[in-house]
């Protein structure tokens, strides 16, 4: 019989040897893979990741506005706590997207947005005047007969948006000339 074979056959004649030679190799191998991998491990963890951070705000007028900005993570801990004010949205290995509510009207409305009414009594948020402009926001029908004709008039020139208080004013004003849904 071949030398090999001859050293397999005896594989069979003593298990338990066999068992002990096996487990006593892997004991020997198993702790110079785990100080492998804990290696790796500890340059992959001292090396810093970048990440494309994607920052939504959404203000109370509805408007969403969008920030894009390159982040270097050294710490996962230290990033998720210095966005821990704002709500994940959706993350992958190349971006990362949260977003924010914001308890104010858009930057856009405080710069150039005006209520005002369209032909059919919508009362909308323009941007600029609304006699020619786009509307920005749709709210509700006015029944333009029991409005006040000063107010008629500042609606149809356009009332200037000047802060989160006015805007919640003027909603409250008109909301109670809005039409009965039936």
């Amino acid at each position: 019989m071949v030398k090999g074979l001859q050293c397999f056959s005896r594989v069979k004649e003593y298990p338990f040897i066999t068992i002990v030679i096996i487990i006593g190799m892997l004991t020997l191998i198993y702790p110079m893979v785990q100080k492998t991998q804990a290696q790796e491990v500890k340059q992959i963890t001292n090396e810093a990741a970048t990440i494309e951070v994607i920052l939504e705000r959404e203000y109370l007028d509805g408007e969403l506005s969008e920030e894009r900005v390159q982040e270097t993570i050294w710490s996962m801990e230290d990033f998720w706590a210095y966005y821990q004010d704002w709500m994940l949205i959706d993350q992958s290995e190349e971006r990362i997207i949260f977003r924010q509510r914001v308890n104010d009207i858009s930057p856009l409305l405080k710069v150039n947005g005006y209520f005002g009414i369209s032909e059919d009594g919508t009362l909308n948020i323009y941007e600029g005047n609304p006699n020619n402009a786009q509307i920005i926001q749709s709210f509700f029908q006015v029944d333009t007969t029991k409005l006040k004709s000063r107010q008629h008039l500042d609606l149809k020139n356009g009332i200037p948006v000047e802060s989160r208080e006015h805007y919640n004013e003027v909603l409250h004003v008109f909301s109670q000339y809005k039409t009965k849904e039936m």
